[in-house]
């Protein structure tokens, strides 16, 4: 079964309608009875005011001769009065047809207790409906009858109905502005929450450049906001996935040409010794080749992986303080003989006393990297290896004279498979200096190069003190 659906729209203007209709009707009955009220009291009012006079006229000693006088005053008033004893029986006026007076019990005993009874409607003891009052009056301080006055409700009725017509005049005329109000307000929210349906189905097919107008106005405003941030963070990570695809499409096509050709060599050497095609004394030297050729391909496997684990904060680092002369003596031992095939020479200048803070494995790794990078660009000269403290940091410098960098690719050495010089790049892929750039970074540390063509090459790493 189809669910049957309600616009918001219609929600929106029926709650507003059925919210105004309630609170009409509540205050149209309120104030309706205030009124009903009101009349017949301000009528039973102006009837005791009026007994008041006559009995105070009653109390005189000739009490007759003015009454005559409040008869004639009073019935162009539409107002009827009489005076009665303990009786009930009518002793002024003595002809007229005022109806007998019958009070209850009730009301006899307010009378005798020398209060006024007020009936603000009664319709059947008269021939018509009528507000009367009934006070006492004495003579000798003991109770001789009563005054009561009487007045017909129609004038009364009359004014209410008078007034309820206005009243329902006036809220229809309020309803019929509260409903184009209702329909403006409602069309404008509706509109806002248009717009943001919107701007989500363009977020849902792919569409992340969408900015809705913000507002410290009401809870819209801030969903507007919030929107907003949400979409900036989704164009955002679209973005780093654009550039992760990018990167991974050029790091399959690096990877894949840097491996083309040692697995040619190696294709091209078995397939020499299955086919007999290398001759006998040149075998050895092939399968010479091809370990190498291996265990280079190994290495950029093993770089490869290193680099992604360091970029991606995979690794961890167990940071000491570090003797300068002791990690610099390693450095120059492990690449002594290296150094030796090219005629080079490598120097250590530490200050007695320096202490580097880092991981000792991870700065065996950086600086193995930049000596051998030096050595590979450097033949008959000497490589340098210093530190010295600063205020907030250590420094480290490795300094050669051999080639040189030129000035607008010294930016370029940090990428991932750049080689300044393919010619001279024999066995390495570009990877070291990668590597050598995020280890510093994560050693919270900066490093940078300073290099002329045919002058020589300086790295300069600064890595915070302890703290």
């Amino acid at each position: 079964m189809k669910n049957t659906r309600f616009k918001y729209f219609y929600q929106l203007i029926a709650s507003h309608m059925s919210i105004l209709l309630i609170a009409f009707l509540i205050l149209s009955i309120l104030f309706v009875r205030y009124v009903d009220d009101f009349a017949y009291n301000e009528k039973a009012e102006e009837l005791e005011t009026y007994g008041e006079q006559i009995i105070a006229e009653l109390e005189r000693p000739r009490p007759g001769t003015n009454l005559q006088a409040y008869v004639s005053i009073l019935e162009a008033q539409n107002i009827n009065f009489i005076v009665f004893d303990q009786q009930s029986r009518i002793l002024y006026p003595v002809a007229g047809a005022f109806p007998p007076v019958e009070l209850t019990q009730e009301e006899w005993n307010v009378i005798e207790q020398g209060e006024t009874l007020v009936v603000n409607r009664d319709v059947e003891r008269f021939e018509f409906t009528v507000t009367f009052v009934a006070m006492p009056y004495f003579e000798n301080n003991q109770l001789a009858g009563g005054v009561l006055l009487a007045s017909p409700v129609s004038g009364i009725s009359e004014m209410i109905a008078e007034l309820n017509k206005t009243l329902i005049t006036t809220i229809l005329i309020a309803l019929a502005i509260a409903l184009l109000l209702s329909l403006w307000l409602s069309k404008l929210h509706v509109s806002r929450i248009q717009r943001m349906r919107k701007a989500t189905s363009m977020i849902s097919e792919g569409h992340y450049d969408v900015n809705l107008p913000e507002s410290n106005f009401d809870e819209f405003g801030d969903l507007a906001h919030d929107f907003n941030k949400m979409a900036a963070k989704l164009q955002q990570s679209n973005e780093e996935i654009d550039r992760l695809e990018n990167r991974r499409r050029q790091f399959m096509a690096d990877v894949s040409h840097e491996m083309r050709t040692p697995l040619t060599t190696i294709a091209g050497i078995i397939e020499g010794l299955r086919n007999n095609m290398i001759e006998e004394g040149q075998r050895e030297k092939g399968i010479r080749l091809a370990s190498e050729e291996t265990k280079r391909l190994m290495r950029l496997v093993n770089e490869n992986l290193d680099y992604e684990k360091i970029r991606s904060n995979q690794v961890e680092l167990t940071k000491e303080e570090i003797d300068a002369d002791e990690l610099l003596e390693i450095i120059q031992e492990q690449l002594y003989l290296q150094a030796e095939e090219k005629g080079d020479t490598i120097v250590i200048h530490a200050n007695p006393g320096d202490v580097i803070f880092g991981d000792m494995d991870r700065l065996i790794q950086i600086l193995m990297n930049i000596v051998k990078n030096a050595i590979q660009f450097t033949d008959q000269g000497t490589i340098s290896l210093a530190t010295h403290s600063e205020t907030d940091h250590m420094v480290l410098t490795v300094e050669d004279d051999g080639a040189g960098i030129d000035v607008e690719e010294i930016d370029l050495i940090w990428r991932r498979f750049y080689k300044a010089d393919l010619s001279r790049g024999s066995g390495q892929f570009g990877l070291g200096l990668s590597i050598v750039k995020q280890l510093v970074t994560l050693h919270d540390g900066e490093i940078h190069v300073e290099s002329e063509k045919g002058q020589g090459t300086k790295f300069i790493i600064r890595l915070p003190h302890k703290k």
